[in-house]
């Protein structure tokens, strides 16, 4: 399953992007307003650190605004994927997106009838909001899963992307349930190294091995 981190914060970015391990980033309009930012800015420079895919969202809710700031978004680079809601406007609009070649990221999904049209339109990646579900007594999994199911049916080229990711046990989840990827913010990402156990087991090897007086080197 691939990784994305869900962040503006460049420092945070190339931080963690340094294990490896990280596959893509995520932003919304919260994200960047947060950052005190411009937004062509922010993306542009993420761009220049991940190889992986960019989602950078559209703020118009029109067809014809979302397909304007969509093409000045995806001209920022190569690996900017254009974040579209999951509305009528917003499918019609992935549709045409997908034919100029332009990828798309649909959010804002709670619904596997909502994932269906998205797969239908063409769009590149589908972004269930898992815990938001949660939070509303619903379970966020069982949509993944459900998507999932829909999808292989019908061999759809879209891929599930796990959002609204609250702990590491959302990702490990989503990775059972079949999502394609999972969208993470930084402190979960970075909680998915740990373990009390990993941590008192090396603490024990290391004194064993200072007792032996010896070095590797």
């Amino acid at each position: 399953m691939q990784l994305f981190l869900d962040t503006t914060d460049v420092g945070v970015l190339k931080d963690l992007a340094a294990t490896g391990l990280v596959d893509g980033v995520t932003t919304n309009p919260t994200l960047i307003a947060k950052s005190g930012r411009p937004m062509l800015e922010v993306i542009a420079e993420i761009c220049d650190l991940v190889e992986g895919p960019v989602s950078a969202e559209v703020a118009a809710t029109d067809v014809a605004g979302m397909l304007a700031e969509g093409e000045k978004l995806a001209a920022i680079a190569s690996n900017v994927v254009v974040k579209v809601p999951l509305t009528r406007d917003g499918l019609i609009a992935v549709q045409e997106f997908a034919v100029q070649g332009i990828q798309t990221n649909v959010t804002l999904c709670f619904s596997a009838a909502q994932a269906l049209l998205a797969a239908k339109a063409g769009a590149s990646y589908i972004s269930p909001f898992v815990g938001r579900l949660d939070d509303h007594g619903a379970d966020g999994m069982e949509l993944i899963s459900e998507i999932r199911a829909i999808y292989d049916n019908f061999d759809f080229d879209t891929e599930i992307l796990a959002a609204s990711i609250r702990t590491p046990a959302h990702v490990t989840a989503a990775a059972l349930a079949g999502s394609d990827c999972a969208t993470i913010p930084p402190d979960v990402f970075a909680a998915l190294f740990k373990h009390p156990l990993t941590e008192k087991g090396l603490s024990q090897f290391l004194a064993d091995w200072a007792k032996t007086g010896q070095s590797i080197l």
